[in-house]
């Protein structure tokens, strides 16, 4: 079992930087891959970015490569997500999620805990 709890949206001009963090409980989560997904108003959810147990190699979707950057810290049972160049497009709620496989990385299906996620406002 692994309990996720997102922090660290809010509001942010157009340009400028968040840092979310994702805190996880259990003390397997360094065998999980994790995802950041997100969903804005009247949209399907979708994926933004992975990063396998190790921490090793990172996936993102086309639309934040270049500007978001995912890691993580095992010793802190945590991931984090920073976004930079923020986009008003990039407004939504953020999930972290956990996978136990770690194979089909935009797939939400195959992540088996989520979190309560976060809200990101990027006004232009």
């Amino acid at each position: 079992q692994v309990q996720l709890v997102e922090s660290g949206g809010g509001l942010v001009l157009a340009g400028g930087s968040l840092r979310l963090s994702c805190a996880a409980s259990g003390r397997t989560f360094s065998s999980y891959a994790m995802g950041w997904f997100r969903q804005a108003p009247g949209k399907e959810r979708e994926f933004v970015a992975a990063i396998p147990w190790s921490g090793v190699g990172t996936y993102y979707a086309d639309s934040v490569k270049g500007r978001f950057t995912m890691s993580r810290d095992n010793a802190k049972n945590t991931v984090y997500l920073q976004m930079n160049s923020l986009k008003p497009e990039d407004t939504a709620v953020y999930y972290c999620a956990a996978d136990p496989y770690g194979t089909r990385w935009s797939v939400s299906g195959d992540y088996d805990y989520w979190g309560q996620g976060t809200q990101v406002t990027v006004s232009s």
